[in-house]
C-alpha cells in the first residue's frame, strides 16, 4: 500500500471515530447499537456499516466507550473530557486554558459548536500526542461569559442582523422582525443572545437598548461601556435611597469617634477631581517625632450591608474613568458630597495615624473612625510649587482648583517634611526589592463638545509619590495589622504575584532590540534590573513600549481572602483601604477593620472570596473599557490629521503588518503588508522585523518610522497608516 493510501485510510478511520464519538457526546446517557449509529450517519452500505461495528470494538477497547450489554454502546463519561475557558483568534479556531493540565487545547474552527469567546466550555480531547499541541472538540457550552453585545443593526424585510465588530466573534446574531423594537437600519444596538438552534447558523437574539447613529460621540461612549456591560446611570430607586440618607455631622456621632478637627489636614489632588477621599494631617510631637494621619472618607458609615445601596455599589465595585466622564460607583450624594473631604468643611472619616521619625520609621500606629476637618485643598502641581520653592505665598494667578489659600509656615513645613519622609520611604522600598511603574498617562484637553483639541502627558513628580507613599504605608499597616494576628482572621487582600518565567525571557528578547538587557538570576537581581531597565528608558522613544511591556510581563493583581504579598511593592502584607469612595474591596475592608476593632469574630471566607473575585472581574471590565475609551480618543484626535506625517516608533510586528506608535501623541495604529508598496515584505519572527525580498530592507521593532494616517474608524476603533519610509529616508530626503 502506497504511503498517500495509509494517509487516506487513516484520515478515513478518524474521521469515523470522530462521528461515532460526537453521536454520542450530544446524548452521553444513551445507548447505541450499530443500526441507530449508522441511521444517524446516514449509512445504508455493508461496507460501512462494517466499519462501523469495528470502530466501536475498537472504542469500547480503548475505553472511550462501554458496552452495557451486547451490541449497545454508551460513551464512557469523564474520559478525555476537561472543562476549561475558551480563547477565540481572529481566524476563528481557539485555545482552551484546562487548569488541570496546564496546557491549552488547540480547538481547529470546525470543533468550536457553537462556543464564544470567554465562554466556560466542555472540550474532548482527541489528539495527545508527545511533543505536540493537544487538539480537541467542544462538546458543551457551560456558562456563557457573555450574552450581551453591541454591533450594528443591518434591516432586512421581515429580519434582521447584529453585526459584532468584534474580531473574536466570528457570527452575527439573527433577530426576528418582532424584537427588534424601535431601532432603525445602521443603529447601534445592544442584542440579548437568548438561543442558538441546533440547526441554524447564527444565534438568535433580541434588540433590548439603541444607542444611537455609528461614529457619534455620546453613542460610542455608551457603546464601550455596554459592551463590557458597565451602567451609566444609577436606578431611581438608588438614587432616592441615597437622597435620603442622614449626612448631618451630628454630635452623637462625634462623640463616638476620635475627634481630630484641631489638627492641620488638607488634601492633595488632581486640579480636576471632583472627589476627595483622602486627606493627610500633620503635627510635631513634643518628642520631635511626628504625628501623620491618613484619613479615609467614612463610606461604611452611609453604606449599610442589605440595603440597595449597597447591592448597587457591589454589582459596580469600581468607579469607571473614561477620558470625558466618570462613572462612579456610588451616587453623587455621597461621592462628591458627604463622602468627600472638600475644603473648610467637617467630614466623618476612618484613619490610620502614625507616630514617624523624620526617617520615616513607624514608632505607633491607630486604627479608627474619626472626625476630620480639612483646611486647605491642592492640586498636585500646587503642592509641587510648594515642595519646589520650599515655601512662601502660592501666586493667586497659579491657583488650580478654583480656590485661594494662604499657605502659611506651618503647611509650608508640614508638605516640605512629609515629602522628606516620603523619599526616605519611597527609596527603602526599592531596595526591598519594589518596582517603580512610573508610565506616562496619555490626556487629551477636550473643547465643549468633548471633542479631543490636544494630547499631553501626565507625569508623576514629587508631590504624587508624597501622596503614594503615606497611601502606601497605610494599606500596607493595616493589611499587616489584621494579617499577622492569631488566630487568623478572614480579611480582603490585594495580591500580586511573581512574574512568569517565560514572559520575563519574552521580555528580556524584545528589550534587547533596543540595546538593553536584564539579569534574570534572581528575584532580587531580577527587581533591580527592572527598575534599572525602567529608568533607562524615561525620556527614550520607546519608553512608552518598554514600560507597557514590562507592566504586561507582570502578573495581574487581584483581590483574594489568601494572602500571598504584593511582588511589585515588595509588601509581605497588602490591601486596599484608601479609596473606598471609588472601589468596593476599601469598602469591605473598612467594615472588616471596624468589625476586628470590634472584637468581632472572624468573617465568612468562603462569602468574602466570592465577593473578591467578583471585584477583581470588575476590575478588569473597568479597565478594558477605560483604555477603549482612550483609544477611541486617539482615534477621533487623529482624524483631524490626515494630511500630516508623524514620526513613530515600530511597537509590534506580525504577520499582516507592523504597528507604529507617534512619538508626539503615543497614538497607535497600523500598517498593513500589502499596503507597503515599495516591496513585497515577509515576517520574520525571529528578529521582530519584516524583510522585503527584493530590496532585503527591514523594518524591526523599535524603528522610527514616518507614517501618515490612512483611515480612522471610530465604529471599529481601528487607526490605519501608511508607511512614508524610515526615520533617515525621510529626513535625508528632506
Amino acid at each position: 500500500m502506497s504511503r498517500n493510501n495509509k494517509k487516506s485510510k487513516t484520515a478515513n478511520q478518524e474521521s469515523m471515530t470522530q462521528n461515532i464519538l460526537g453521536i454520542m457526546r450530544k446524548e452521553p446517557g444513551k445507548e447505541f447499537n450499530y443500526k441507530q449509529i449508522a441511521a444517524k450517519m446516514g449509512v445504508d452500505d455493508p461496507s460501512n456499516r462494517n466499519k462501523i461495528i469495528r470502530t466501536l470494538s475498537q472504542l469500547a477497547a480503548k475505553k472511550k466507550i462501554e458496552e452495557i450489554d451486547r451490541g449497545k454502546f454508551r460513551l464512557n463519561a469523564g474520559v478525555d473530557y476537561y472543562t476549561g475557558t475558551l480563547d477565540m483568534t481572529a481566524k476563528g479556531s481557539g485555545y482552551v486554558v484546562v487548569e488541570e493540565l496546564n496546557e491549552d487545547v488547540f480547538i481547529p474552527s470546525g470543533n468550536i459548536n457553537k462556543a464564544l469567546d470567554g465562554d466556560k466550555v466542555e472540550i474532548y480531547i482527541y489528539k495527545r500526542r508527545r511533543n505536540k499541541k493537544s487538539e480537541g472538540e467542544i462538546t458543551k457550552v457551560i456558562e456563557r461569559k457573555k450574552t450581551r453585545f453591541v454591533g450594528v443593526l443591518q434591516l432586512q424585510e421581515n429580519f434582521g442582523f447584529v453585526a459584532i465588530p468584534d474580531g473574536k466573534m466570528y457570527t452575527d446574531i439573527f433577530v426576528q422582525k418582532n424584537k427588534i423594537g424601535e431601532a432603525k437600519n445602521g443603529d447601534k444596538v445592544v442584542v440579548e443572545m437568548e438561543e442558538w438552534p441546533e440547526k441554524a447558523d447564527s444565534p438568535f437574539g433580541r434588540i433590548v437598548q439603541v444607542l444611537g447613529t455609528p461614529g457619534e460621540h455620546q453613542t460610542e461612549i455608551h457603546s464601550i461601556l455596554a459592551q463590557y456591560g458597565l451602567p451609566h446611570e444609577f436606578p431611581e430607586e438608588v438614587e432616592a435611597f441615597a437622597q435620603g440618607i442622614d449626612t448631618s455631622i451630628g454630635e452623637e456621632e462625634i462623640n463616638n469617634r476620635r475627634d481630630m478637627r484641631e489638627v492641620l489636614t488638607f488634601t492633595i489632588d488632581p486640579k480636576d477631581a471632583k472627589d476627595f477621599d483622602d486627606a493627610l494631617s500633620f503635627r510635631e510631637l513634643d518628642n520631635g517625632n511626628y504625628e501623620i494621619g491618613i484619613h479615609i472618607a467614612d463610606v461604611s458609615h452611609y453604606v449599610k450591608p442589605g440595603t440597595i445601596l449597597d447591592e448597587e455599589a457591589f454589582n459596580r465595585a469600581t468607579s469607571v474613568y473614561l477620558v470625558d466622564r466618570v462613572v462612579p460607583m456610588l451616587p453623587e450624594i455621597l461621592s462628591n458630597n458627604a463622602c468627600s473631604l472638600r475644603p473648610n468643611e467637617e467630614k466623618f472619616t476612618f484613619s490610620a495615624v502614625f507616630e514617624l521619625t523624620d526617617k520615616g520609621e513607624v514608632k505607633n500606629q491607630w486604627f479608627g473612625r474619626t472626625v476630620t476637618y480639612s483646611d486647605a485643598r491642592f492640586a498636585y502641581e500646587e503642592a509641587q510649587y510648594i515642595i519646589e520653592t520650599t515655601g512662601g505665598n502660592i501666586p493667586a494667578d497659579i491657583s488650580l482648583t478654583g480656590e485661594s489659600y494662604l499657605v502659611d509656615d506651618t503647611i509650608v513645613s508640614a508638605v516640605i517634611k512629609m515629602n522628606q519622609m516620603a523619599e526616605i520611604m519611597r527609596k527603602k522600598r526599592m531596595g526591598d526589592g519594589a518596582i517603580s511603574f512610573d508610565k506616562v498617562e496619555v490626556k487629551f484637553e477636550l473643547d465643549e463638545k468633548n471633542d479631543p483639541v490636544g494630547v499631553f502627558f501626565k507625569t508623576s513628580k514629587e508631590a504624587n509619590k508624597l501622596i503614594e507613599e503615606f497611601m502606601l504605608l497605610a494599606n500596607k499597616k493595616v493589611a499587616e495589622f489584621i494579617g499577622k494576628q492569631k488566630p487568623r482572621k478572614t480579611f480582603v487582600y490585594r495580591c500580586h504575584d511573581e512574574p512568569d518565567d517565560e514572559k520575563l525571557a519574552a521580555l528580556q528578547s524584545l528589550v534587547s532590540k533596543f540595546g538593553h538587557k536584564l539579569n534574570l538570576k534572581d528575584q532580587k537581581q531580577i527587581s533591580k534590573s527592572l527598575n534599572s531597565l525602567l529608568e533607562t528608558v524615561q525620556g527614550k522613544k520607546e519608553q512608552n513600549l518598554i514600560d507597557t511591556l514590562t507592566i504586561r510581563t507582570m502578573s495581574k493583581a487581584y483581590y483574594s481572602t489568601e494572602n500571598i504579598g504584593h511582588y511589585g511593592l515588595a509588601f509581605s502584607h497588602y490591601s486596599h483601604f484608601t479609596s473606598p469612595i471609588r472601589r468596593y474591596p476599601d469598602v469591605m475592608v473598612h467594615r472588616l477593620l471596624q468589625h476586628y476593632l470590634e472584637n468581632g469574630k472572624s468573617a465568612s471566607e468562603e462569602e468574602y472570596e466570592g465577593k473578591c473575585q467578583h471585584s477583581s472581574n470588575m476590575e478588569g471590565l473597568a479597565t478594558n473599557a477605560e483604555r477603549d475609551s482612550i483609544k477611541y480618543m486617539q482615534i477621533k484626535f487623529m482624524q483631524d490629521h490626515n494630511d500630516e506625517e508623524f514620526l513613530g516608533v515600530i511597537s509590534g510586528v506580525t504577520e499582516w503588518g507592523i504597528y507604529v506608535e507617534i512619538i508626539a501623541n503615543k497614538c497607535e495604529g497600523m500598517v498593513r503588508l500589502r499596503d507597503i508598496r515599495v516591496d513585497h515584505f515577509d515576517f520574520d519572527p525571529d528578529q521582530y522585523a519584516i524583510i522585503g525580498r527584493k530590496t532585503g530592507k527591514v523594518f524591526q521593532l523599535g524603528d522610527e518610522v514616518y507614517v501618515t494616517v490612512k483611515n480612522a474608524d471610530l465604529v471599529k476603533r481601528h487607526l490605519d497608516f501608511n508607511l512614508v519610509g524610515s526615520k533617515e529616508e525621510v529626513e535625508n530626503e528632506a
